[in-house]
């Protein structure tokens, strides 16, 4: 009779996955298990998946430049990379920790009052400057204005 383990992960043989907290998914390759089963064939799912995620991402480092949206790319390039390895999970899971925090912060009314002045001050400090700009120069068009 075989000995039951003490941990749901222990002894389980899950190539290389490593237990974390029970809400989140355990870490390691999300590759078919046939693929898994071999060692060649593993290695060149990693090799695709790889190049596709870092297609992904250069698409969206450019995208930061270009009209594009270029940081949600970016995060999709890492979410095809975390399909495969343990270091852009670790990196993907940081960063949703990271964003929740940033939302939760971003609802307590303290920050939202403070975020709610800054951009009214903003406002009023580019309303004051486009009134003097139109001041200064009047409604005259860039291209109508003569030297």
């Amino acid at each position: 009779m075989a000995a039951i383990p003490a941990n749901p992960g222990e002894g389980s043989g899950s190539l290389g996955r490593v237990e974390t907290e029970s809400k989140e998914r355990a870490l390691g390759s999300r590759a078919p298990r046939f693929v898994r089963s071999s060692r060649a064939l593993h290695l060149s799912w990693q090799v695709v998946i790889f190049l596709a995620g870092l297609a992904v991402v250069v698409a969206g480092a450019l995208m930061l430049v270009l009209p594009g949206p270029g940081w949600f790319v970016i995060f999709a390039g890492l979410a095809i990379w975390a399909t495969e390895f343990v270091w852009a999970q670790v990196v993907l899971r940081w960063t949703r920790r990271k964003v929740s925090e940033a939302a939760r912060r971003a609802l307590d009314p303290k920050v939202r009052r403070r975020n709610m002045l800054l951009t009214g001050t903003g406002v009023a400090v580019a309303a004051v400057l486009v009134g003097v700009y139109l001041y200064r120069y009047g409604l005259a068009m860039p291209w109508e204005v003569s030297y």
